[in-house]
């Protein structure tokens, strides 16, 4: 898993360069695969805690989690969030995403930086993944 790799480069960080990392992951965002794009973007696809507008397709194909996200470029905090984890799970397994702690800001060093608002969008993000991993909303990978 990628993710703990990417962590690391947090580890130590004082927060404002921990908000100017995570910010740079958000250029890593890739655009949703073209049948997503085409199917616009579905009402219970939207993380309801996040007040940005954060749409997440969480799938597990062959056994590996799959995630696509669409985050509006003008939220760079919440889009590089979203984006270290749609780059960072790609690949585990949902034992391994079921073992994610919900609270990702003191790992990202971020917990005084980020208001309380933000903190529970962030938490929505990782619950809505986890419980998608948990459920195992498989796809034919064709």
């Amino acid at each position: 898993m990628k993710l703990d790799a990417f962590l690391a480069d947090f580890e130590g960080a004082d927060p404002e360069d921990a908000l100017e990392i995570l910010m740079e992951f958000g250029d890593r965002l890739p655009a949703p695969s073209a049948a997503r794009a085409a199917a616009g973007r579905p009402p219970q696809c939207r993380i309801q805690e996040c007040q940005t507008p954060v749409y997440l397709w969480a799938d597990v194909v062959d056994g590996k989690l799959r995630l696509e996200a669409v985050v509006p470029e003008e939220s760079p905090t919440v889009r590089g969030f979203v984006a270290l984890l749609v780059e960072g799970l790609s690949g585990a397994s949902p034992a391994e995403v079921a073992g994610l702690p919900d609270d990702f800001l003191p790992l990202l060093g971020l917990t005084s930086t980020l208001g309380m608002t933000r903190q529970k969008g962030f938490r929505g993000i990782v619950q809505r993944i986890k419980r998608e991993a948990a459920q195992g909303n498989t796809v034919n990978p064709g």
